[in-house]
């Protein structure tokens, strides 16, 4: 573990509430001693009665107003006290709204927003998959469904020419995280036209306005996937790229798709092609890549890029490149970190490990097996209070009864 400085010299403000906030407020406490405020609307377990988090509760009432209003509390108190202050978020509206908000935020605070335009190529799976291309970096193929003009009583969902069963889900997820509707799903697994046309119909009736992406189905369980984590400093160079094989995505409705146990390990064509991806549309900050590897070909798809550092963050920091320095290096001390690749092997798991066993088999397990030799990291698993140790045991029990329900065996194609 990295030696903590003594009083830092500046704050950390986060929007959030979810393992991945708590992931990066164990990073800045583990390196700097900092206690880290958040501010959300649902104080949620991964932040709840934690030692290591102040956090400042809205309300569930509360909307974009109430959260900007009380940023701008805090700064100004930080800004009065002569504290340099930090501004983080890690999820999709919160992003977009950093973005939008950026100057007026930065008359308190150090922000981490991605410039508007470039946050539109790369929050955006259709304008994503359009840069891959132009970059020669394997996608699925990727048909897009627009539903700008979805109030017209006339309008039905396009036809789609790929061979069923497809995957659907929103082009852009700001646009689709607020929505509130019966059957809703992170990501589609669809068998069928019919069954595409009628979840269309159904995310058309909730009010979505925005787009969908229908991509072919990549064959292949939880194994296939890939995650790629990288940070571009304020100068344009990549001081921070880690790779990792997932062992086991989280397999709920609106959870679908995240990892929910990886193994690190270098994957320098990856790296490579998530660098050229990042540098060729003016990247800065942490982002996030989902890629997937068909066995079709033995060529790795990718999926998507979260322009943000990823609900599980913490599996970078576990394997020794402690992301909170990255950011503090770069935006606070206005130094060049030394480029990082991480080549430590550790397991990232937020599973009970008999649970997880069940799902491997070959050489999954046996890499399980070696690895977990040499410890498990949970993002939760913190020297925090005893109200956290019961709520994060009860937290492990739980994922027996999802799985049991939403995803009983593996399947060969991960849904």
């Amino acid at each position: 573990m990295t030696t903590v400085q003594p009083d830092p010299d500046f704050d950390v403000v986060m929007l959030g509430t979810d393992i991945g906030i708590y992931g990066l407020a164990r990073a800045f406490h583990e390196r700097y001693g900092i206690v880290s405020t958040v501010i959300t609307r649902v104080v949620a377990g991964p932040i709840k009665g934690s030692k290591i988090i102040n956090v400042i509760d809205l309300g569930e009432a509360a909307g974009r107003a109430e959260t900007l209003a009380s940023l701008e509390e805090e700064g100004r108190k930080r800004k009065a006290a002569g504290r340099t202050t930090l501004l983080l978020a890690n999820a999709d509206t919160f992003s977009r709204m950093l973005s939008e908000q950026a100057e007026w935020l930065r008359q308190w605070y150090v922000v981490t927003a991605v410039d508007g335009s470039v946050l539109d190529i790369a929050a955006d799976k259709v304008e994503f998959a359009r840069v891959c291309e132009e970059l020669d970096i394997p996608t699925p193929r990727t048909l897009v469904q627009d539903f700008a003009a979805a109030d017209a009583d006339d309008w039905a969902p396009d036809e789609v020419d790929l061979s069923f069963p497809v995957v659907a889900k929103p082009a852009i997820g700001a646009a689709y995280e607020g929505l509130v509707f019966e059957g809703k799903q992170k990501i589609y697994l669809v068998d069928t036209p019919e069954d595409l046309r009628t979840i269309l119909l159904r995310v058309r009736g909730a009010g979505f306005r925005d787009r969908f992406v229908v991509q072919e189905l990549i064959p292949g369980d939880d194994t296939a996937m890939r995650s790629i984590t990288a940070y571009v400093d304020s100068s344009g160079q990549a001081t921070l790229l880690a790779t990792a094989q997932v062992l086991l995505q989280e397999h709920t409705p609106l959870a679908i798709g995240n990892p929910a146990a990886m193994v690190t390990t270098p994957f320098p064509e990856l790296m490579e092609q998530a660098e050229r991806f990042l540098r060729h549309v003016g990247y800065r900050g942490f982002a996030n890549f989902d890629v997937k590897l068909d066995p079709r070909d033995g060529v790795m798809k990718f999926f998507e890029m979260n322009p943000r550092i990823g609900r599980n963050n913490y599996y970078v920091t576990a394997a020794g490149a402690n992301v909170a320095e990255f950011i503090v290096t770069d935006l606070i001390e206005k130094a060049s970190h030394e480029p990082v690749v991480v080549r430590n092997e550790i397991l990232y798991s937020v599973l009970p490990q008999p649970l997880l066993r069940r799902y491997l088999s070959g050489e999954a397990a046996a890499l399980h097996k070696r690895v977990s030799a040499k410890g498990v990291h949970h993002p939760l698993v913190y020297r925090d209070t005893l109200r956290r140790k019961a709520y994060v045991a009860l937290a492990k029990a739980n994922y027996v009864k999802k799985y049991q329900t939403y995803y009983p065996k593996p399947t060969d194609s991960g849904f």
